[in-house]
């Protein structure tokens, strides 16, 4: 049985790159590609593609944001996260959205076409290259920062922008004690500011951007 499969990538030459590669392969085959997040729904039911491959960053939205709306639709299809954000932060969201598999732009040829004969077969499996490596590294990093729950709560209102006395408000503490709480985390995230806080923050996968930030999916 052949694979069938939709390329879905802003960027012009990865779009022929894949292409280039799956012509070698008569299990796999293209049938159709986009740069637009906007016209994956419309492929996908013209096309009906056993696999679709996305970026995480494309022109016209959030690559990851994309494939939680087409797992949400097509339970059997297999999503494939091509990308060039290798970032941990990046793999354990694809983690939590369901897809097939997340693989680097950069990784061997081998380990592409892997990933995608994977998707055909196991959609909701997810397998990644290095994933063991990266929770050993979440590990470390919890044990490393440790941080409260309160704390949590109070580095998730500095994501969202909160002054400290909106902390206070919100948490239902006085002020002193909000301080204290902020005090307390940037010690704990060696930091100054609450920018260097929810840079290290980000940087760590101890948050995640707020869902205003992350640009929506047409």
């Amino acid at each position: 049985m052949t694979i069938r499969i939709l390329v879905v990538d802003g960027h012009t030459l990865t779009r022929y790159g894949l292409a280039s590669l799956v012509e070698q392969h008569p299990d796999l085959e293209i049938v159709g590609e986009t740069g637009s997040a906007a016209e994956v729904a419309k492929l996908v039911a013209l096309t009906k593609p056993d696999v679709v491959t996305i970026d995480v960053a494309l022109p016209d939205g959030d690559g990851l944001q994309l494939a939680r709306a087409l797992r949400d639709r097509h339970r059997d299809l297999g999503i494939v996260v091509l990308t060039s954000l290798g970032e941990d932060d990046v793999l354990f969201r694809a983690l939590d959205t369901g897809v097939s598999a997340f693989v680097a732009k950069t990784a061997p040829t081998d380990e592409v076409l892997g990933a995608i004969r994977h998707g055909a077969v196991a959609a909701t499996s997810f397998t990644a290259t290095g994933l063991m490596d990266a929770l050993a590294r979440r590990r470390e990093t919890d044990n490393r920062f440790a941080l409260s729950p309160r704390e949590h709560e109070v580095l998730l209102r500095l994501r969202d922008g909160l002054s400290v006395p909106e902390i206070a408000r919100a948490m239902f503490v006085s002020q002193s004690t909000a301080k204290t709480y902020v005090a307390r985390l940037y010690d704990k995230l060696g930091a100054s500011s609450r920018a260097q806080a929810l840079m290290t923050a980000l940087r760590q996968g101890l948050i995640e951007l707020a869902a205003e930030d992350v640009k929506p999916v047409a």
